[in-house]
């Protein structure tokens, strides 16, 4: 008899929720004899592609850990002494393992619905406590991109509160590299004019809006900014000050010497290296500046009961509601990063971040001090964690650098002949000897120790508390942070609980098996600086994601560096202005938008310095073909470029897209295609083929790098031939070619992009496919179900949607019931809300993805129907506040409460269906009042109530 061997478990159908069986009982439902029926009448035949996807065979789960482990392995792990910003830390164990190791934190949504992110919300609170007292300001937003782009959003916020009238902008020449360079990109597209200078010659004069220091500079040194700021406030421009949270443990905080917005990166504090990113970067300012701050505010606000409840405040939907005006084109945050930051300001306390702050600056004492007596000049007079040293000669420079090498370490050249050590967290008396020794020292530590004495910080030594709010104080054994943070997460609606049905957002499964390199040493542990040949496994990362990227897309070239989804619209728009500058056609600065695009894209074509010029859209949701003619043929001499969401933001492939993409062509713009939706394309259609110029892709949506409760995330973009040169360059200048760099880091945050290469290994060109196939399927049975109860607003040619719906709700306005009642009613079922009032107000846009089994699908559309009866009872006359949808959503607090007055029961509320009997999610809090907390704004742990209201 012969052998026959099984093959081995496929991560396909681990990753793809309905079984055969279910697909084809689905398929039954919607009257369809195959999968292939559905997709011909989903996809228009002429958007689809003809070739197969070329990309090496599926690798099972195990294969793949095993090739990132390798890749982890090929990079050199060498003691990164660069500084830039940027610097070696250790991650809390209690921390990585219930923090960034734990699907509850990272997969999770953005937090627009305040009641089932009660935890992610509190946390987000306490980081930015944390960055309020570290900087010495009044408020904090809770996390931006990085560094450099929070520089450049420090610019622009000055120069928005200026109202514009000036236009210089003035940037110490000690600031990091790639903070300089991510400044100047961003001033450019707005006729910004950046000053770069010594600022002990500074000419603050009378067009100088504002003002950028670095404190620490990025050479090592404190400095009194005290005559320059002086200067700047003669002339009411903005100080703008660059810092490190670690070292305002001990230094003089900005707020307390001038400072208006002070932004960093909170790198350090607990979140690895990882090449560059993610990492989360923050900006604290004056409390009259809170309606100019770019990102999220999280604020205090009370629920329907009274008591105190957290939401996002004020502006955190600015881009979608002013679109063009908004003040910033940021969507993803770093919230997972934002949250392990300030949960290691947490473990650790104000004491405990003190004493590392101290032992580093310590020994960079110690060090200086061998330094001197290796004969080398120690150029810094003053220092927290950097010294700054010259050697005689280029030469003995260079044998330095090769010295240090030898012993394990990467020291930065500065110059022709300095040199500059920083040191971290990790350092250590065993480190410093060895290093000293290999520059030239002789002695031991205890010899280089006795010698040295630190320098006096004089004025600027910090003598103000901070961090003195309880939750700082409260969890010093691992048994009460453990719990801390288990109190935290079951608070909130993650992918681990149930469905997340977001339209738009692509909630999809985020396999363990693509999380676990993420912290492997060899991919955390590198500096962004680290040499190119001690990065091998990265480079072969990289190299890999690109190309399949470029066979997902048909586009000739991508760049990994935008790190967030806006980032990608920006730099793809930047190219494409770039490439119009280059033939001649520098007076092109008209981008159409679509009435119907996401708020970014308007938000991103002014940043990018382009005027915006809507497009209507027709009652079928589709771009108004006529309209696009009318206006590309009235802005033929000046149009720049178009922006196209495809599929469609209503849920539906346009038929007319290439006709579309002809039309901006013949009239010589570029059309900018928005890849949100790109998985409901893979393997089936390819945007270069359409006629796209440009494509940014959510890696945090398509390619299953979790949202991690509003981030990180990843927007890479993909470029046709003609605009390959124009991809965002280095942004610290090593390598020379390429545009300007939108990020900080040169392949934008490299630590997560293994997610992404480990989907793609694992699914292999059968697995994309399915993937893509079966989110269709789950959209349109759910489309099929629900539309008896709830129109389904948008529908392609065959009555067929895409891998997203929108239910109208909007007739139910005249009772009384509106779309908020529907998505605080599904939290009572256990549901995150689907996309509320976007892209048409009133709807919900619902996304299920490929990853949701029949079961989930069933138990969401049951929840809809009896919602719907809910809805029906109102309708034959019961007064709406009566109803459970306006009481909506209930606490166990009101459930279990002695009196129960509301006109329905206890089980009625709780239990609406029999299946939350045997598991039930319970909201935390009750409705927010969103109203409330905007005009009563408390952004701090410090304002929290002490009690909580009586009820």
């Amino acid at each position: 008899m012969t052998v026959s061997i099984p093959h081995e478990p496929d991560f396909q159908s681990r990753h793809i929720g309905p079984s055969v069986a279910e697909q084809k009982a689905m398929l039954e439902t919607l009257s369809l004899p195959s999968l292939d029926a559905l997709i011909d009448q989903a996809l228009p035949q002429g958007i689809r592609t003809k070739s197969e996807l070329n990309i090496p065979p599926a690798l099972t789960e195990k294969s793949a850990v095993e090739q990132l482990t390798q890749y982890a392995n090929e990079n050199d792990q060498i003691r990164s002494l660069l500084g830039y910003g940027y610097a070696d830390t250790i991650t809390p164990a209690v921390i990585l393992r219930n923090i960034l190791e734990n699907p509850g934190w990272y997969t999770a949504y953005t937090p627009y619905q305040a009641e089932i992110s009660q935890g992610r919300l509190e946390a987000l609170l306490v980081y930015q406590t944390m960055i309020s007292d570290l900087t010495g300001m009044e408020i904090a937003n809770s996390s931006l991109l990085d560094e450099a782009t929070a520089a450049a959003e420090a610019m622009g916020m000055a120069h928005r509160i200026g109202r514009g009238k000036r236009n210089t902008f003035w940037v110490s020449e000690r600031c990091h590299p790639q903070t300089l360079a991510v400044v100047q990109t961003r001033a450019e597209p707005l006729g910004i004019k950046v000053v770069v200078g010594d600022h002990n010659q500074a000419d603050i004069h009378s067009d100088v809006f504002g003002i950028l220091l670095q404190y620490p500079a990025t050479d090592g040194g404190v400095e009194d900014y005290k005559t320059i700021v002086e200067s700047a406030r003669a002339q009411k421009a903005m100080v703008c000050v660059a810092t490190d949270l670690m070292a305002l443990t001990l230094l003089q905080p900005p707020g307390e010497w001038g400072a208006d917005v002070v932004v960093g990166n909170s790198q350090r504090f607990g979140v690895p290296l990882g090449f560059g990113g993610p990492h989360a970067a923050f900006m604290a300012t004056k409390e009259a500046h809170r309606r100019q701050v770019p990102g999220r505010i999280i604020g205090i606000s009370k629920d329907s009961q009274g008591n105190p409840a957290l939401r996002m405040a004020l502006q955190t939907r600015e881009q979608h509601i002013r679109r063009q005006k908004a003040t910033s084109n940021i969507c993803t945050a770093q919230v997972l990063l934002a949250v392990l930051a300030g949960m290691y300001g947490v473990w650790h306390g104000p004491e405990g971040i003190r004493t590392i702050a101290l032992r580093i600056h310590s020994l960079t004492t110690v060090l200086a001090e061998a330094l001197r007596r290796a004969g080398l000049q120690v150029r810094s007079h003053t220092w927290f964690d950097t010294l700054d040293f010259v050697c005689d000669s280029p030469d003995q420079r260079d044998q330095l650098i090769a010295n240090a090498l030898s012993a394990g370490f990467n020291l930065r050249p500065v110059g022709p002949k300095g040199l500059i050590i920083a040191l971290d967290e990790k350092s250590s008396p065993a480190e410093i000897e060895q290093l000293a020794h290999a520059l030239g020292a002789t002695g031991d530590f205890s010899d280089f120790q006795n010698s040295a004495s630190l320098p006096e910080f004089g004025s600027l030594a910090r003598t103000s508390s901070f961090m003195t709010h309880e939750r700082f104080h409260l969890y010093r054994s691992e048994t009460e942070m453990l719990r801390y943070l288990h109190r935290l997460q079951v608070k909130d609606i993650a992918l681990d609980t149930s469905m997340i049905p977001l339209g738009s957002c692509t909630m999809k499964l985020n396999a363990t098996s693509e999380m676990i390199p993420v912290t492997l040493p060899g991919f955390g542990a590198i500096h962004p600086c680290a040499p190119l040949n001690q990065t091998k496994g990265y480079q072969r990362l990289f190299s890999d994601l690109e190309t399949w990227l470029q066979e997902i897309t048909g586009f000739a070239a991508v760049s990994l560096q935008p790190n967030a989804g806006s980032q990608g619209e920006y730099a793809g728009l930047l190219c494409i202005k770039s490439w119009q500058e280059a033939r001649g056609q520098a007076n092109r600065n008209i981008c159409l938008i679509p009435d119907s695009a996401h708020g970014t894209n308007p938000a991103s074509a002014v940043m990018a310095g382009m005027k915006v010029v809507v497009v209507k859209c027709g009652e079928n949701g589709d771009i108004s073909i006529p309209d696009l003619k009318e206006k590309a043929e009235k802005h033929a001499d000046n149009l720049a470029a178009l922006m196209v969401t495809y599929p469609s933001t209503h849920g539906v492939f346009e038929e007319g897209i290439k006709e579309i993409c002809d039309i901006v062509h013949t009239h010589g713009g570029q059309v900018y295609m928005d890849g949100a939706n790109m998985n409901a394309m893979v393997g089936l259609a390819r945007p270069a083929e359409l006629g796209a110029d440009v494509l940014h892709l959510n890696l945090h949506k398509t390619f299953s790098i979790p949202h991690g409760g509003g981030g990180p995330g990843v927007g890479p973009i993909g470029v046709g031939a003609h605009l390959a040169p124009y991809l965002p360059g280095d942004p610290q200048g090593f390598d020379s070619n390429g545009g300007p760099p939108v990020s900080g880091a040169r392949w934008g945050s490299a630590s997560i992009l293994p997610i992404s290469w480990a989907y793609i290994a694992m699914l292999g060109p059968v697995g994309l496919v399915q993937s893509t196939r079966v989110a269709i399927l789950n959209a349109n049975y759910i489309a099929h179900r629900l539309n008896p109860h709830f129109p389904v607003l948008y529908s392609g040619a065959n009555g067929r949607v895409a891998h997203e719906c929108i239910i109208d709700l909007r007739q139910f306005k005249s009772v009384g019931i509106e779309a908020e009642d529907v998505a605080k009613r599904l939290m009572d079922y256990g549901f995150h809300a689907p996309t509320m009032s976007f892209p048409v107000p009133g709807t919900l846009m619902i996304e299920p993805t490929e990853s949701e089994a029949l079961v989930e699908l069933d138990r969401f559309c049951e929840a809809m129907i009896q919602i719907r009866r809910e809805i029906s009872a109102i309708e034959k006359g019961l007064p709406p506040e009566d109803s459970p949808l306006k009481g909506a959503p209930h606490t166990a607090r009101m459930v279990t409460a002695d009196e129960w007055e509301r006109p329905y029961s206890r089980s009625e509320a709780a239990w609406p269906v029999p299946g939350l009997r045997d598991f039930k999610y319970w909201p935390p809090v009750g409705r927010v009042d969103n109203a409330w907390g905007d005009r009563n704004l408390f952004c701090s742990c410090d304002a929290w109530p002490e009690e909580e209201p009586a009820t």
